[in-house]
């Protein structure tokens, strides 16, 4: 394994790469900040100890970090800068004579690596957020977008289910001979019918923007945490785009828990994650629900709402208004409730029908096994603490994901496969810390504010009442500015 040694020319060109580079400058912030030399230890075991040296792996990895700090076009556009930018050599620690690598290496060395050691550089990073006060860990705020696959929907092929899976296996017996690298071997798509053949990973799913139906492509989705102080991602997880949302809230909460070493008090989320499974899984660890209650079926003005009938626990069965017996009918194991009808010729005979229900059957209730459980989650995602949240949501949680889409490539996949997908998600997740990181750092009102922040953020008092609110703000505009170039 290589190492790189930065050293002057001997024959110098009278020009000094530190003193070119402007006091200011982001990368001098990032050099400072982040320590990228804890990964040569991390990946000893991929190198032999004969042969020709290897490039350093310090430098690969500062170099996939450049790839998507400053949303390069691509590896090779990135070696072919190399030699121009001033600025990135002296990052890289390299002069003005040293060679550049050849593109291939990067591709190489994600291939040896795995993602573990992008997910270490993420971690590390959310630590040092962590000891410098930008986390408060308490309120989380969770989300997740579609990114488009490396894979263009011509790709995709439609056949019987037992075809697709001898061609996904087939895929991965020579991916094993190109690479020596394969994906999660227990992972099964829901499109069985569906396949793209340049990455079978990603399964077509459509996206629907501002209502109207969209195209059906291959996709991942991105699931992410932020906590509420600043606007830290402390969580990142990557799927197939067919995964729900709402199933990955509990994985990401054991993430941020981790990472963080803070325990979530508070849960924000919308509509997409408000489901009774959501609810009680949270309820049960003691997180606050501001997660918005998922839209049930329309109900038509007038009718007989399901608070209106009483529930007799003793004998358990409801009353309904027009003073008749709702009687329990049977228990669905899947949604966990158990529904209540009246007798048969029960709802037909009675005079408030029309204000109850047009089914032929009768009027059904359901009543979940967590029943009070649920109703207290559903009162804590309707209170005025929780749409304070939801308004929060829209320019932290959503502003998360328009940076790293306009700023960091994150609709569209550089790579193919779920693994390198993986990579490219921790990589942009650590962009973003970093930025948030070096801004806290640098000298200046910022610095003061999260500092003021962090000393005097006890409950009940003036500052935190009132001072703390306007900083976090304050905090959070200086974020949206751009770093000087």
């Amino acid at each position: 394994m290589g190492r790189h040694e930065g050293q002057k020319e001997l024959f110098s060109y009278q020009v000094d790469l530190d003193r070119r580079v402007r006091a200011d400058h982001p990368l001098r912030a990032v050099r400072a900040a982040v320590d990228f030399s804890f990964v040569r230890p991390e990946v000893a075991h991929c190198y032999g100890y004969n042969g020709h040296e290897s490039v350093d792996p310090e430098v690969i990895l500062k170099l996939m970090f450049l790839l998507f700090f400053d949303n390069v076009k691509s590896e090779r556009e990135l070696m072919r800068m190399l030699p121009e930018r001033l600025d990135y050599l002296w990052f890289l620690g390299f002069g003005l004579d040293d060679e550049v690598p050849d593109h291939s290496v990067l591709s190489k060395a994600r291939a040896r690596w795995g993602q573990e050691v992008f997910e270490a550089l993420f971690v590390r990073i959310v630590r040092q957020c962590v000891e410098a006060g930008l986390v408060d860990g308490s309120k989380l705020h969770v989300d997740g977008s579609l990114v488009d696959a490396h894979a263009s929907r011509d790709s995709v092929v439609k056949a019987s289910p037992e075809l697709i899976a001898a061609l996904k296996r087939a895929y991965q017996v020579e991916e094993r001979k190109l690479e020596g690298h394969l994906g999660d071997p227990h992972y099964q798509p829901v499109n069985a019918r569906l396949c793209s053949t340049t990455d079978p990973d990603a399964p077509c799913v459509r996206q629907n923007k501002q209502g109207a139906q969209g195209d059906t492509r291959p996709r991942y989705k991105q699931h992410r945490a932020v906590d509420d102080r600043c606007g830290v991602i402390t969580a990142v997880e990557t799927t197939p785009g067919d995964v729900a949302e709402p199933t990955r809230t509990e994985a990401l909460v054991n993430q941020h828990e981790q990472h963080t070493g803070c325990a979530v008090a508070i849960i924000v989320g919308d509509q997409q994650y408000g489901t009774t499974d959501n609810h009680r899984q949270m309820q049960e660890r003691g997180i606050r629900t501001h997660l918005k209650i998922m839209p049930g079926r329309p109900r038509t003005a007038g009718r007989f709402r399901p608070e209106e009938f009483v529930y007799d626990e003793a004998t358990d069965r409801y009353r309904c208004p027009a003073g008749q017996w709702l009687y329990p009918r049977g228990y669905n194991p899947h949604r966990q409730h158990t529904e209540y009808i009246a007798r048969k010729g029960v709802c037909a005979a009675c005079a408030l029908r029309p204000q109850c229900t047009a089914s032929r059957h009768g009027r059904a209730i359901a009543r979940h096994r967590e029943h009070e459980l649920v109703l207290r989650a559903r009162a804590q995602a309707t209170s005025a603490e929780a749409r304070r949240d939801y308004r929060r949501r829209r320019h932290l949680m959503e502003g998360s994901f328009a940076q790293a889409a306009n700023l960091h490539h994150f609709k569209k996949a550089r790579w193919r496969r779920l693994w390198r997908q993986q990579i490219q998600d921790w990589l942009i997740a650590t962009c973003q810390n970093v930025k948030i990181l070096i801004r806290a750092l640098r000298p200046g009102p910022l610095a003061a504010v999260s500092r003021l922040d962090q000393a005097f953020r006890f409950p009940g008092g003036i500052f935190a009442r009132f001072v703390a609110p306007l900083a976090r703000r304050l905090t959070l505009s200086l974020q949206t500015s751009p770093l000087p170039l």
